[in-house]
């Protein structure tokens, strides 16, 4: 079953991703600047919604419209609605995430750092059992150069346990500028994501899918595992000219690790090598 903890944490990864970009996109055009507020709208559609390239069996995509505040250059609040389409339900509301976080590159352009904390919010008759995550904090470092930036980061996730994870990347960005002064910013990255993943224990707690033989012992000891989760490639493309900024990120994803029950197919996750992207629209006000 494809949760909204599931949707969740792809949006929340599209949402962090669109505003590092168009963080970095705004210092390399003008790095004197004045530290000012900025309000910002946006729109996004994923094709194919998953965690880690886990996936439900309607194969879900997202719409989400959010509204992003700068209070100056380095501090941002954003708060995404989250909305799912399958073939069983259309334009269903699944839940708001919340971000606020800190971001800053240092004088010499070499590094960019990223610090943030997530706060869902589910529909209050939620039964999916993964909608009891209460909050994700997480941090990153970049070192930009010429030839990849190499990124590193950790995160931790809140439920009724505690997960912890890492994140590693390279990628390269390409910057044209125009002579009517618009931008393209095309950027093809690889990363790798590992973590526990005792979020998915609450899940089968919550079900009741512990109490059939064998089930509780095989997700406590796959949960609490360091793993890798999955192999990720995408191509972020941004153009942005005055005010807009258009988005597009064709990616493919490679899941790794996931937790099976032996003779419970249906309790075990569903994942697999996909292609799928992402467009949005952004506006300054």
């Amino acid at each position: 079953m494809f949760t909204k903890y599931q949707v969740m944490k792809r949006i929340f990864t599209l949402t962090i991703m669109n505003i590092c970009f168009t963080y970095y996109l705004h210092a390399q055009a003008d790095s004197t600047e004045k530290s000012k507020s900025q309000f910002k709208l946006s729109v996004n559609y994923n094709s194919n919604l998953n965690y880690y390239g886990r996936t439900d069996s309607l194969r879900s995509s997202g719409f989400f419209p959010s509204a992003e505040l700068w209070f100056n250059k380095n501090f941002y609040i954003n708060a995404a609605l989250v909305f799912v389409n399958n073939a069983s339900t259309s334009f269903d509301y699944a839940g708001t995430l919340v971000t606020a976080g800190y971001q800053f590159i240092s004088d010499d352009k070499k590094w960019f750092g990223n610090a943030y904390l997530a706060k869902p919010f589910y529909e209050s008759n939620s039964q999916l059992v993964q909608s009891a995550l209460k909050a994700q904090m997480a941090f990153s470092l970049t070192n930009l150069n010429k030839i990849l930036n190499i990124t590193g980061g950790a995160d931790v996730k809140f439920s009724d346990k505690v997960d912890f994870g890492v994140t590693g990347g390279l990628d390269h960005i390409f910057r044209k500028q125009f002579a009517d002064n618009s931008v393209l910013v095309v950027d093809p990255s690889a990363y790798l994501f590992a973590g526990t993943q005792q979020f998915a224990n609450s899940y089968y707690k919550r079900r009741n899918f512990l109490f059939f033989p064998g089930v509780g012992q095989t997700v406590a000891e796959e949960v609490k595992n360091f793993n890798v989760l999955s192999y990720e490639f995408s191509i972020l493309v941004i153009y942005a000219k005055g005010k807009f900024q258009l988005l597009f990120t064709p990616a493919f994803v490679i899941p790794q690790n996931l937790i099976t029950v032996e003779g419970r197919p249906d309790l075990s996750e569903r994942g697999r090598e996909m292609f799928y992207a992402t467009i949005g629209a952004k506006v300054i006000l």
